[in-house]
C-alpha cells in the first residue's frame, strides 16, 4: 500500500513540473540563441557593412593595403575593379572587394 501513495504523489508533483520544465527547454534554446547573435553574427554584419562602405568610398589618390599585403596607391577604378600603383613603372588590377584597409596619405612614402 506504501508503495501505491508513494507512486501517486510523485504523479501529482510530476504534473506540475511539466510547465516549467518545457519553459527552460524552451528558454535554453532562446538564450543560446540570443548569445549567438550578439557575439558573432550581429559583430560581423557590423565589420561587412563598414568594409562595404570603405570599398565604396575608394577613390582615385587613396594608399590602400589589399589582401595579399601589398600596398599602393589607387590610380582609377573600374567598376568593381581597382588599378593600383605598386611603384612608379608597376600598376596591377585588383577586385576592390580584396582591399583590406586605407592607409592616411604619405603612408607609403614614410615607409620608403
Amino acid at each position: 500500500m506504501l508503495l501505491f501513495i508513494q507512486s501517486a504523489f510523485a504523479e501529482s508533483t510530476a504534473d506540475t513540473g511539466t510547465a516549467s520544465s518545457m519553459f527552460m527547454q524552451l528558454l535554453l534554446p532562446i538564450a543560446f540563441f540570443a548569445i549567438f547573435y550578439f557575439m558573432i553574427i550581429r559583430p560581423q554584419s557590423r565589420r561587412a557593412k563598414e568594409h562595404r562602405q570603405m570599398i565604396d568610398a575608394i577613390k582615385e589618390g587613396n594608399e590602400v593595403v589589399f589582401a595579399g599585403g601589398l600596398m599602393g596607391k589607387v590610380k582609377r577604378t573600374q567598376g568593381e575593379y581597382a588599378v593600383i600603383a605598386l611603384n612608379a613603372t608597376q600598376e596591377v588590377m585588383v577586385q576592390r572587394a580584396s582591399i583590406i584597409s586605407v592607409l592616411p596619405v604619405g603612408t607609403i612614402d614614410s615607409l620608403k
